[in-house]
């Protein structure tokens, strides 16, 4: 047997054990040794229930440096991203992020375009749930969004069943 023939083979025992090692522990393509890290989260509304999600990277500088994430440009080039609001202002208590999508979603994103939402003077807020909810109040006249052209990495990781 040649020494080619052998090196070869060797070769393709090793990738195949690689390969059936990567797939057995974790059903994909190895990403090395696995760890746990300490990470804020943070909850938002989707359709009425709470989600949970992570804020790791920004499109803007001053947001970045702000929420103490990473700042990434290249995410701010993404288009037609479902939409992740943002009540600026006054607000009704115990308000959080609003969700246009969630995992199992057709349309659902870790990225999101920020909408920006503001009370207008004299209009008493309401808790905002839904974006249903908020196209409604919109169309009331009591309620402004403006794109801010930020995007933000906001992956949810547990998708929540009730209020």
């Amino acid at each position: 047997m040649s020494k080619k023939v052998v090196v070869a083979g060797v070769a393709t025992l090793a990738a195949v054990a690689f390969a059936v090692t990567a797939y057995a522990a974790g059903g994909g393509p190895a990403m090395g040794p696995a760890g746990t890290t300490a990470q804020k989260s943070f909850q938002g509304y989707y359709d009425g229930h709470k989600d949970t999600y992570l804020n790791t990277d920004v499109s803007s500088k001053a947001d970045a440096k702000a929420m103490h994430i990473n700042y990434s440009a290249s995410i701010g080039q993404v288009k037609n991203l479902p939409e992740i609001y943002l009540v600026e202002g006054k607000a009704a208590p115990g308000q959080l992020a609003v969700f246009g999508s969630e995992p199992g979603e057709k349309n659902y994103s870790p990225l999101w375009a920020e909408t920006i939402l503001t009370w207008k003077p004299g209009a008493t807020p309401v808790l905002l749930t839904s974006d249903t909810q908020i196209n409604a109040v919109e169309k009331k006249g009591t309620l402004t969004e403006l794109d801010a052209h930020v995007v933000l990495n906001c992956p949810i990781i547990k998708v929540g069943k009730g209020g």
